[in-house]
């Protein structure tokens, strides 16, 4: 609608001849005011009328499609390791962790924040997941995580502090992995914390005796230490 007032022109307006009003010698119909409904039960009944609901019901995903997305990015993101992509392999795999996260939410604990999400699966019912399942998904996390640490040491900046706290939620539900044991060994060595360096170090020589890089982080670990037991010699001389 369009409307000219005042100033030496005729008040005119013009309006579409539909609902809300027809213009007839310059004045507007205006339909009448529809009462208003206090009572929610109006609200309620009318809702239903139309067959929707008044509550928003949170869709809830499939568990099988949970896990079917979380073992989807977690190889997405070892391609992505494999063709030295490792800032985008680092986001793949955080992704497949929360899809497990998710997933524990899903079935029913909405405390994920502190917790592993194969800790929880130890709690869910069969008729939520299979053996097989559980079993994948738990496989999956001790990958991420001990990939992510595998990442993180091929960044120029490397954060020893994530690549060691990565390394020890694997070794929490496995003890004996290589890997894990390795790389916890070359964190605590960067982080100065050489003793603990040693034992791990030492734990992985046992899996893999022949490995060169743990033989190498060994002697240099042992000769750190020596280094420090004689500078604490002179110090207290």
């Amino acid at each position: 609608m369009s409307c000219l007032n005042q100033g030496g022109h005729d008040a005119v307006c013009r309006a579409d001849n539909g609902a809300g009003g027809v213009l007839s010698s310059g004045s507007i119909n205006v339909p009448p005011r529809q009462p208003i409904h206090r009572d929610p039960r109006y609200y309620q009944q009318h809702s239903r009328h139309h067959g929707t609901s008044m509550e928003k019901q949170p869709p809830r995903n499939d568990p099988s499609d949970l896990v079917r997305r979380a073992l989807d990015f977690k190889t997405q993101a070892t391609q992505c390791y494999k063709d030295k992509k490792y800032r985008e392999a680092i986001g793949t795999y955080h992704r497949a962790l929360l899809e497990m996260k998710g997933l524990c939410r899903v079935l029913g604990d909405p405390d994920t924040g502190s917790k592993s999400p194969s800790s929880l699966l130890s709690t869910i019912s069969k008729e939520s997941l299979t053996d097989e399942q559980k079993g994948a998904v738990e496989n999956a996390e001790l990958e991420c995580y001990n990939s992510l640490a595998a990442c993180l040491l091929q960044m120029e900046l490397v954060n020893y502090e994530r690549v060691k706290e990565y390394c020890l939620k694997v070794l929490r539900k496995e003890g004996e992995n290589f890997k894990a044991l390795y790389r916890s060994g070359v964190a605590y060595y960067h982080l100065g914390d050489f003793n603990k360096a040693l034992y791990y170090l030492k734990e992985s020589h046992k899996q893999e005796p022949s490995d060169t890089n743990v033989i190498r982080y060994i002697q240099l670990t042992e000769m750190k230490i020596r280094r420090n037991a004689q500078r604490e010699k002179k110090d207290d001389s």
